[in-house]
């Protein structure tokens, strides 16, 4: 059974970065993709990124572009999340989340048999 922790929130000021990391247990990551996903208090979950698996195809969405970007180690059996330039608006619980092979539920919307915890980032002076 597949388990995902996510670590590396916290608070940091406007401008600053975060690298969060989503690690694995209880299986290989090799097979899956892993997504990004956050939510802010009041607003609905929002995805973030995504990673496919053997590919290493990427997606971001719009608030994050040229700011955010994702990596694998799939040795460490790691995905990593570098944060740059962050803002406040950045503050939110980031979730990870994995499906097998690609980014389809991502891109699609649809749904996640595997979940992390959540860490929190706050961003703010």
């Amino acid at each position: 059974q597949l388990q995902l922790v996510e670590s590396g929130g916290g608070l940091v000021q406007p401008g600053g970065s975060l690298r969060l990391s989503c690690a694995a247990s209880g299986s290989t990551l090799d097979n899956y993709a892993i997504a990004w996903f956050r939510q802010a208090p009041g607003k609905e979950r929002e995805g973030v990124s995504c990673i496919s698996s053997s590919d290493g195809i990427t997606y971001y969405a719009d608030s994050v572009k040229g700011r955010f970007t994702i990596s694998r180690d799939n040795a460490n059996n790691t995905v990593y999340l570098q944060m740059n330039s962050l803002k406040p608006e950045d503050t939110a619980v980031y979730y990870c989340a994995a499906e097998d092979y690609f980014c389809s539920a991502y891109v699609l919307g649809g749904g996640y048999d595997y979940w992390g915890q959540g860490t929190q980032v706050t961003v703010s002076s």
